[in-house]
């Protein structure tokens, strides 16, 4: 039966997530999208709660019967404050077309349409109990949960995938820095000379100001979970020899990495400009990391020959 693409829309109200005590025991609202592959009837909503007193999801009604057999991917965007999620869902789809994948997209506190301020600390923790959810649920396949992180959004998903080494399968880096730190010089380039990360060599006297280092080359090299690097030639934001330096870091504690360049490929469209290329890439990387278990294909055969 043919696959379509059924968007699902939901608002999670999210209380500080671990961190009440800055909010007085006011809630956050968090955009969250939730994007399956369905077939072509049963499809039904997705609607996600947080409950602050309980400090609970709760899940008020299950993907279709089909979605469970598909890997989840758990995407991180860059920082734009102008953009709401809503504006990345056209590489989403494709994301979805291309590698039949299921996938969740949170918008950070205080960017896009959701509330509060951010923090390297508040970022954290959101994307810690997105994950909580996911592997709490009994309608998706959480053997099969892969973190997908642009920009930013690679920090978040390294921290992630390293503090999470049974929860998450496998992790996809995209255009990613080595940390704040060293793209404070990137940025402005006089603040080289007084900040900068693990690596630098020259007097860090100002690192105390930076309060969300993100230090991303300090935290791939306790991965021990398949790492993706997919580097675009032409990123203007973030220099192309920082996703070499985390490889370079990463491999050299991790055998399960692999790395791609695309020539043409700029800081947000690299998926585009990379084409046929970049999705096979996508699609060989999760086919040999994170295959569909055996056991649960030949039970989705007998469940589709009982219905028809």
């Amino acid at each position: 039966m043919k696959s379509s693409i059924q968007i699902l829309r939901s608002q999670a109200v999210c209380g500080e997530l671990g961190n009440f005590y800055f909010m007085d025991g006011c809630g956050l609202r968090l955009s969250v999208y939730e994007l399956v592959v369905v077939s072509e009837v049963g499809k039904e909503e997705c609607n996600l709660d947080y409950n602050v007193a309980s400090d609970l999801w709760s899940n008020h009604s299950v993907f279709p019967r089909k979605c469970w057999q598909y890997p989840f991917i758990v995407v991180f965007q860059n920082i734009c404050i102008r953009l709401y999620i809503a504006h990345r869902l056209e590489m989403v789809r494709i994301m979805i077309q291309r590698l039949q994948c299921n996938v969740f997209m949170l918008s950070y506190r205080g960017y896009g349409a959701s509330d509060g301020y951010p923090s390297q600390h508040g970022i954290t923790k959101d994307a810690q109990a997105a994950l909580d959810h996911l592997v709490q649920r009994t309608d998706i396949d959480t053997s099969r949960i892969v973190v997908f992180g642009r920009s930013l959004g690679g920090a978040v998903g390294a921290v992630l995938t390293k503090n999470n080494p049974e929860k998450v399968a496998a992790l996809i880096l995209e255009n990613t820095f080595t940390s704040i730190l060293d793209m404070a010089g990137v940025l402005l380039p006089f603040l080289k000379w007084f900040i900068g990360g693990s690596g630098s060599k020259n007097p860090k006297v100002l690192n105390f100001v930076v309060r969300s280092p993100w230090s991303t080359i300090d935290i791939t090299g306790q991965i021990k979970q398949p790492i993706l690097f997919l580097s675009g030639l032409q990123d203007e934001m973030v220099p192309p020899v920082h996703m070499q330096m985390l490889y370079a870091k990463a491999a050299a504690h991790n055998r399960r990495c692999t790395f791609m360049e695309f020539p043409t490929g700029m800081h947000m469209d690299t998926w585009l400009a990379g084409g046929d290329h970049y999705w096979r890439t996508v699609q060989l990387f999760l086919e040999q990391n994170v295959p569909q278990n055996s056991d649960d294909s030949s039970s989705n055969q007998g469940n589709d020959a009982e219905a028809r």
